[in-house]
């Protein structure tokens, strides 16, 4: 028998997959032997008992605990920004009342936008032997989740979507945001509407962009491939695209920005210049109505967000065992400074 590798981070922790492959069955035997189902083979349940015996196998008995009692415990949340970030402090603090509710503790980590650092941190945290995991992912697969998943660790996805594995997710209607914005930029008789996008590697970036796009094509506004600009992932990055736009011979009258990093850059540079460009910004954020340029935002309730995923979480650690559900949260558009 192969045993699994090290890794420079420290002392690999086993999965139900290594399991599985050293003892040369599928993870579904894995699973049926770890949960104690009496009816898999004596032959086939010794095998994976000598695996989960070599490798130094441990189960998630802390969710188990909570199935039966759904009273106390410690749920992980694992987000892909740090907490200065309005949009994730307001999500951290809906996830932390949601597990108040159920006198639980929450412990919360950033992966820096990193997917293997957000394997490391899922992986830690149940080491920890938390209840279950809310997590905003960073990468486009979630299959290292997949083992713990089997094992009885409910995970919840909040912001986007999972990749390669079934799960409950919370979204923003993040089509009905964009299109709203645009549609709102274009009643007031802009057609040269610019566009500022993070990386479109993000889910929420990609449905951002492409609403903004259907709407401003339903609206007849002609395509301006200039006066899009995506990769922008810092206040910096932004200024910069703005500072190009605003030179060029034929400039946008107003900006669509899809976070609220963009819209704190964009702002910038239009305060600067005195620019009466209009600007809608995808999220809200505190100081969004004391800013002295006009300013709209499309408001996004993270911390409902952060809350209804919490319960859905606690649902699944009480027992539910029914499909998995995807919850999408509506947006509103808010004229928040008159300037």
């Amino acid at each position: 028998m192969s045993t699994p590798p090290m890794t420079g981070a420290g002392p690999y922790r086993p999965t139900m997959a290594d399991v599985a492959r050293l003892a040369g069955v599928s993870l579904k035997t894995v699973s049926r032997v770890v949960n104690q189902v009496p009816t898999v083979d004596p032959a086939l349940a010794e095998r994976v008992l000598a695996a989960v015996s070599e490798l130094g196998f441990r189960r998630n008995d802390m969710a188990r605990s909570l199935r039966s009692r759904s009273t106390s415990g410690t749920i992980g949340l694992v987000i892909d920004e740090d907490l200065a970030n309005p949009f994730y402090s307001s999500l951290a603090a809906g996830a932390a009342q949601g597990a108040l509710d159920h006198d639980a503790m929450l412990i919360t980590a950033s992966s820096a936008e990193d997917s293997e650092r957000e394997r490391g941190l899922v992986l830690e945290m149940c080491e920890r032997r938390v209840a279950g995991l809310l997590v905003v992912p960073a990468g486009g697969d979630q299959s290292h989740l997949r083992a713990e998943m089997e094992v009885g660790t409910p995970v919840v996805f909040l912001d986007r979507p999972p990749t390669n594995v079934r799960a409950d997710a919370v979204l923003i209607d993040n089509e009905q945001g964009a299109r709203s914005a645009i549609e709102y930029l274009v009643a007031r008789g802009h057609e040269r509407i610019g566009v500022l996008a993070d990386r479109l590697t993000i889910y929420t970036m990609r449905e951002r962009l492409a609403a903004a796009e259907a709407a401003m094509e339903d609206a007849g506004v002609p395509y301006r491939a200039d006066l899009i600009r995506d990769g922008l992932h810092s206040v910096p990055d932004t200024q910069a695209a703005v500072e190009r736009m605003l030179e060029s011979p034929d400039p946008p009258t107003a900006l669509f920005t899809l976070t609220n990093r963009l819209t704190l850059g964009a702002l910038g540079v239009l305060g600067r210049q005195r620019s009466d460009v209009a600007i809608v910004g995808f999220d809200d954020f505190e100081a969004a109505a004391l800013v002295p340029h006009p300013l709209t935002v499309v408001s996004t309730d993270a911390r409902e967000m952060g809350r209804v995923g919490a319960e859905l979480l606690f649902q699944r650690i009480a027992g539910n065992r029914s499909r998995p559900r995807t919850i999408v949260i509506p947006t509103t558009l808010v004229e928040r400074s008159k300037g």
